[in-house]
């Protein structure tokens, strides 16, 4: 049985985590969620007031302690469903909090912090048989990817999914104001200096505004079966 890599790159709330978790278990491979890395280091530096209140991050003394800065990865049976630990705590809810969403991509587009985050991503991928997603894992992470997706929805549908999200949550922001933090977020991803978010050469696009998950695993598995790969 050949066993490969997917890796899904997007926008911010296209769903890619979710897609990457359902296309996991369809094939019995290991989803690795690099956006709660990048979280948990931002969570990290909030927790460390190495972000004031202007939303500067302090480089020098973060960098200075990515060393200390330990995530793993822990399978919950009881939600059947893999759940975030930095430095041995969970921290899966505490990591899609609004305030570590405002400074994700401010902390991810720290040199440092992407080398290091990439050096332990490509260490998981070395057996294959893994489900990877985030901002440059089909330009950066793994070019040589079997299967390279690149997601993206409108704005608008996309802020409303995470104010659904967040108010399932019970969290409650104004979608005004998380409609200008996606967009915020999708022009400093898209232009920052080290790995900026783009399509990977070969990357299948995918445009889930108006999609069903059913409907997104079902053109997954026709783009599988264009492969040709005995999985």
């Amino acid at each position: 049985m050949q066993k490969i890599i997917v890796a899904i790159d997007g926008h911010s709330s296209t769903g890619k985590s979710t897609f990457a978790k359902a296309i996991a278990a369809k094939l019995g491979y290991v989803y690795v969620d690099t956006g709660a890395m990048y979280r948990s280091v931002t969570l990290y530096a909030l927790q460390q007031r190495l972000i004031n209140e202007r939303g500067e991050v302090s480089e020098k003394e973060l960098v200075a302690q990515l060393p200390a800065i330990r995530i793993t990865f822990r399978y919950n049976k009881g939600k059947s469903a893999s759940e975030t630990c930095l430095n041995g705590k969970n921290v899966e809810q505490e990591i899609r909090s609004f305030s570590v969403s405002q400074y994700v991509s401010r902390v991810s587009a720290i040199p440092e912090v992407r080398e290091r985050m990439v050096h332990l991503q490509q260490e998981m991928g070395v057996n294959k048989g893994i489900v990877m997603d985030g901002r440059d894992i089909g330009t950066v992470v793994f070019p040589q990817a079997e299967l390279k997706i690149y997601m993206t929805a409108d704005p608008q549908v996309r802020a409303e999914r995470r104010y659904k999200e967040m108010k399932e949550k019970g969290c409650e922001v104004p979608i005004e104001e998380i409609l200008e933090n996606v967009k915020r977020r999708d022009y400093e991803d898209e232009r920052r200096v080290v790995a900026p978010l783009r399509r990977a050469p070969g990357a299948l696009l995918l445009d889930n505004s108006r999609l069903t998950p059913e409907q997104q695993m079902e053109w997954f598995l026709e783009q599988l079966a264009a492969l040709r790969i005995n999985l």
